[in-house]
């Protein structure tokens, strides 16, 4: 009998060993809780990354912290920082820490420092985008002329075409409205070696203005006056909307005048012919070269260089 006890005994402790050794194997291969919650972040893949991009003379941007939204004027240095300065729709400025804390387009950013892209290698280009000519001197002018019908025509040309139109000795002067054309040719007398060529606003189909073109035309010839036109009733509609933070220039009613609207419907000062000129400046601002402006005025300046300066 004691032997029989001592057998059952160590067979006891053996079956209670197995168990013991089954249950922990269980225990680390099926974890019933399973792993920690806090170990993954479930919005890891879903988070915006914030990227950083440069402040731009230009740029729209939104402070998150205060709302305030403006384009970029500039960056500079203030109690030992950089700061931007941000520029709201009705011309006021306010100043914020350069870095984090923006949105461009609804997506988190961080401003750091524009800098100037590296000259490219080889000739420089001018604004309008042909090679520039270093040191080289204005040409006497041609005989030939460019006519606008406006002064801020004539800024916009200058500001793209200039570099290029003073090589090529081309003086660009004010017309005052379509309606001036056919007397201002008249006294100008265009003949081969005196071309005039004519940039004008909304030359569309069945328009005034096309009517007064295609006459002009009939009179003096196809050989020295060239009328063409871009399809914008202004031509502050010919910059791209985008260089004033919009995604299409507002639509004026009928009646109301196109500056005056467009400056209304951005917000900006627009009660006289000083606020229309502020306004006119800051646009202006905005077009750095050919790119910043619609491809249908492009096209018509460069083919009004051409007509003027053909031998």
């Amino acid at each position: 009998m004691p032997i029989l006890r001592g057998c059952l005994a160590h067979f006891t402790a053996w079956l209670l060993g197995r168990a013991c050794c089954h249950l922990y194997s269980h225990s680390v291969t099926q974890d019933r809780y399973g792993t920690d919650v806090l170990s993954q972040d479930p919005h890891e893949r879903t988070r915006v990354r914030t990227q950083d991009i440069p402040a731009e003379p230009g740029l729209v941007v939104e402070d998150v912290q205060s709302g305030w939204v403006g384009a970029v004027v500039r960056v500079e240095k203030s109690g030992g920082q950089q700061v931007v300065v941000l520029e709201d729709r009705k011309g006021r400025t306010r100043t914020f820490p350069l870095g984090a804390g923006f949105w461009v387009d609804g997506k988190p950013v961080r401003l750091v420092p524009h800098r100037p892209a590296a000259a490219p290698q080889g000739r420089a280009r001018t604004a309008s985008g042909s090679l520039a000519v270093a040191d080289a001197r204005a040409r006497v002018a041609r005989g030939s002329r460019i006519w606008v019908e406006g002064r801020h025509d004539a800024e916009l040309v200058e500001k793209v075409w200039g570099d290029d139109l003073r090589i090529e000795g081309v003086v660009v002067e004010l017309l005052d409205g379509v309606d001036n054309l056919e007397e201002r040719l008249t006294e100008f007398g265009p003949e081969p070696g005196r071309r005039v060529g004519v940039l004008v606003d909304h030359l569309v189909s069945g328009s005034k203005e096309s009517r007064v073109a295609s006459e002009v035309v009939r009179r003096f010839g196809a050989d020295n006056v060239l009328v063409v036109g871009h399809p914008y009733v202004d031509v502050w509609q010919a910059v791209k909307p985008a260089r004033v933070g919009l995604q299409a220039w507002p639509h004026v009613p009928r009646g109301t005048d196109i500056k005056v609207g467009t400056l209304t419907a951005l917000g900006w000062p627009a009660s006289n012919q000083a606020d229309i000129a502020r306004g006119w400046k800051r646009i202006l601002g905005t077009v750095r070269d050919y790119r910043d402006l619609e491809p249908s005025l492009l096209g018509r300046v460069e083919e009004l260089v051409d007509f003027v300066t053909a031998p």
